[in-house]
Parts: C-alpha cells; structure tokens; sequence
C-alpha cells in the first residue's frame, strides 16, 4: 500500500518539510504488513499535519496547523504534488480535515479558536471561499447573574428551574411570587413563574419547594413541575448512568451534585470551570442521513449540523460529561457513533433516535490499564467493524475494545505497546496496523491477529521526521 504522511513543521517544534510518500509492502497491494520504504518528499508544507483526499479527483487537501490555512495539492507525478489553487483561511490551528463523499465542501475544524469551517470546493477540486458554522456555547458554564425583576413583569415567561440554575437565591423567587394568584393550576409542560402565579398556586407552598422542603405530600403535583423545565443534560438516563458507574462510591446523587454547577456559586464544590473555557473544535465526520457531527474538546461537545447551499447549520449537540474533551470519531456500520475523549480516555457510544436526533447510549474506559495522565489520540475500527484501537499518549499504548451485541455496548480486549513515542495517529489495515509516532520521528508495523484483534510487537520501522497523519493514496 501507498500512503501519503503528514507531519509537524519547525513552527510547531517539528521537523517535517511537508507531505511525503511512503510504501506499506508492494505499492499495489491491498496488503500494509510488508517492509516501509520512504519515497520521498512529494510537496513542500508547513505543518501540515492532517490530510484529505478529494473522493473522485487525484487531489490532496492538507491542514497547515501552523498557518491556520488549508491547501489543496494536485497529483503530478507518482512522488510528486503540487499546489492547486489558493489556500484559504481556516483558522488557529486547524487540524483535521473531512470531505463530504460527491466532493462538493470539505469541514476544517480548528484547535486554536473552536471555529468549525465549512469550504466548498469547485469541479476541479480548488478551494473556494470558506463559512463559518456558529459559534459553541459551554454547557458547563456559570450562568449569568440573573435579572429576577423580569420574571414577572417583562415580556414572555422565566422558567423557575432555569432561574435556579441562574443562581437565583429561592427567598427571592418567593418575594416575587408573593400576592400573585388566580385559577387551578396545571402541572403540565414546563411550567414557568408566571403560569405556576397564574394558576393559583400556593406562593407558600412553592417557596417551601425552593427553600429545599420536600416533606410535605402536597408538594408533589409542584415538585413534577419543577422537573419539567428548561433541558438539562445531567437528566438524560444515559448521562446518570454512565456518571455512576464513574462514581467510585457508587452515590449517583452525590456525583450527579458534584458534576453540575453548584447553586448560585459554580466553584462552591462544583465542577463547573472555575474560569472560562476556550472552544477546542477537533474533528468532522459526515453521517448518513445528510447531517455533520463535529467534536468540540474544550466544552464536551459532540456538535450535530444540517449542511446547505450556505454552509453549516446547527442541528442539536449532545453534551458529554465534564472535561472528558471528545477528540475523535468512528462510525459503525450499526450505526452506532463511537466517540474518543482526548482528557479521559474513555470511548462513549452514540446512537441515533428515531426523530434523527442523536444521544448518549453508553461508554468506556479504553483500558483499565493506562496510565494517569494517559491522552486520547485516534480511534480506528477493524475492517469488519468488531473491533475498536485507541490510541494513547504517555503510556504510547494502543487499546484494543470489541464491539458487542447491535454494537451498543464495547469491552476491553487488550492494551499494548504502540512501539513508538507519542502515538499521534494510526490506520488498520487488513493484516497490519501502521502507526505514526510523532514523538519518535518514526512509522511502525504491527502485524494484526485477525482472531483475536490484538496486535503484536512492531515488525518493521522506518525513520520519518514527526509524523501526525497517514493517508491511504488512490
């Protein structure tokens, strides 16, 4: 096999000079398990440290992290590329590319600012001008202040769930309610402070609420109400599920209160960030169905666009929890969504509803071997989708996880040695996996035992200045 290597620059303390060839075994052979061969430097780049190619044209596009830039490179030669039209700007450290499959954009997303690009590419495969897609909100932030002398008196309703989540003190939600009544109040639906006043609730009883008493069997229609506000992502089953078996005391409660922004003050025992977060865009995959899902690891964001004529449009997201950093992707052919986080090191598993919206189903930890301080790198499944291979940095390890049942559900087969320094990234071939190993300027070769999955020791070397990417060639 061919592949196409990309790799840090001196900008970014590397020493690749741009995009190089390399062979995997015979150059035409669908096999990557024989001897590495360097073929040389096929085009000059600065940092080029993620690699596209375009699905039907002879066309490289490359992410110059360094510059901020993407570059198309069209293929003269068989070691050869040059550039093809303009770069265009992406933004701070862009760092990985996705094509969409008929080649008419492609999705940059960027490390440095969170922004996620969405560049439209001509018929001759050129870059045209870039869109951005709307700016990621942190779930997990400290609310503002809230403004409580609006909840009555100006225009629409405040719901009383999210004016606590605001950090409004319950003694001042009851003053405002105080006095307001009128007609048998209704329960269903979210209910909001002016609805709960306007149907003759109990401004009493619904202070007693606020003020944490739950004693009272009355209370119960008011407590059901309360329940049904503004959407919160600690409340998807999912979430409570996986953020218990997290909990090494098993109290879901206690985990639940922790991992949420503390009433009124985020750093009172909370795990709201003591200061603001940056946006940390990482990756782009193209679903079927017609939506995009991007990561976001700088706010736990899995982020799902609609993709039109004027580029991307937020659909919804699924909050993942806190600072686990969602880095990469793998779809399933189960249609399951495996997602790594860089920060935990934990592979969660997505799933689709039925109204197309997609949710938590479940996760785990890629290896209950790493080490602390272990980082999520790439995930990469087997050809015939039974197995997942994580790679981590600090114990450069690589978890190997098989996928069970419908594919809802993974466990832990294996971890070993990725045979190299810093495992930046790595693709599974049919009887070996190659894995570019940043820290040690080198590419390696396990074999692969189809059976069981699991790697051996690397087999083959080849010395590369610091690799980030490999790119099967066409």
């Amino acid at each position: 096999m061919k592949f196409w290597i990309g790799g840090w620059g001196p900008a970014q303390g590397g020493e690749s000079e741009g995009i190089s060839l390399i062979t995997a075994g015979e150059a035409e052979s669908p096999l990557a398990g024989g001897m590495l061969a360097d073929r040389g430097l096929a085009a000059r780049a600065e940092s080029a440290s993620w690699l596209a190619a375009h699905p039907t044209r002879d066309v490289v596009y490359a992410a110059l992290e360094a510059d901020g830039r993407i570059a198309a490179f069209a293929r003269t030669g068989e070691v050869a590329l040059a550039p093809h039209g303009d770069a265009v700007e992406a933004g701070a450290a862009v760092c990985h590319l996705a094509v969409a499959a008929d080649g008419s954009h492609l999705i940059a997303s960027c490390w440095g600012d969170g922004r996620v690009v969405h560049v439209p590419l001509r018929a001759d495969g050129t870059l045209a001008a870039p869109t951005l897609g709307a700016a990621a909100a942190d779930p997990y932030a400290a609310a503002p202040e809230p403004d409580l002398s609006a909840a009555l008196e100006g225009e629409g309703t405040v719901d009383v769930k999210d004016l606590l989540a605001q950090g409004a003190e319950p003694t001042d939600i009851a003053a405002l309610l105080a006095g307001e009544q009128s007609a048998q109040p209704s329960w269903e639906g979210a209910m909001d402070l002016r609805a709960l006043v306007e149907g003759d609730a109990d401004p009493s009883r619904i202070a007693s609420v606020l003020a944490g008493n739950t004693e009272d069997d009355g209370l119960a229609g008011l407590l059901a109400a309360l329940g049904q506000g503004a959407s919160d992502p600690f409340d998807d089953p999912a979430v409570r599920d996986l953020l218990a078996k997290r909990n090494d005391d098993g109290g879901l409660e206690t985990l639940l209160r922790d991992a949420r922004p503390a009433d009124g003050d985020p750093e009172a025992g909370g795990r709201a960030p003591s200061e603001p977060r940056p946006s940390r865009a990482h990756s782009a995959l193209f679903l079927p169905g017609g939506l995009v899902a991007t990561t976001d690891l700088g706010y736990d964001l899995v982020r799902f666009w609609r993709h039109s004529a004027r580029g991307l449009a937020p659909h919804h997201e699924v909050v993942l929890p806190f600072g686990t950093g969602p880095r990469h992707m793998v779809l399933h052919p189960s249609g399951y969504l495996y997602v790594l986080t860089e920060f935990s090191g934990e592979v969660f598993v997505l799933g689709r509803d039925r109204d197309g919206r997609w949710a938590l189903r479940g996760g785990s930890p890629a290896s209950g071997a790493s080490l602390a301080g272990d980082t999520g790198a790439e995930l990469a499944r087997s050809r015939d989708g039974e197995f997942l291979y994580a790679g981590l940095r600090g114990s450069d390890t690589l978890a190997v996880l098989r996928v069970r049942g419908d594919g809802g559900s993974l466990d832990q087969v294996a971890l070993v040695e990725a045979g190299v320094v810093t495992p930046r990234h790595h693709f599974v071939g049919r009887d070996a996996l190659l894995v570019a190993g940043q820290g040690s300027s080198e590419i390696v070769s396990l074999p692969l035992d189809t059976r069981t999955g699991v790697p051996s020791r690397p087999r083959h070397r080849l010395p590369l200045a610091t690799p980030t990417h490999l790119l099967p060639t066409r």
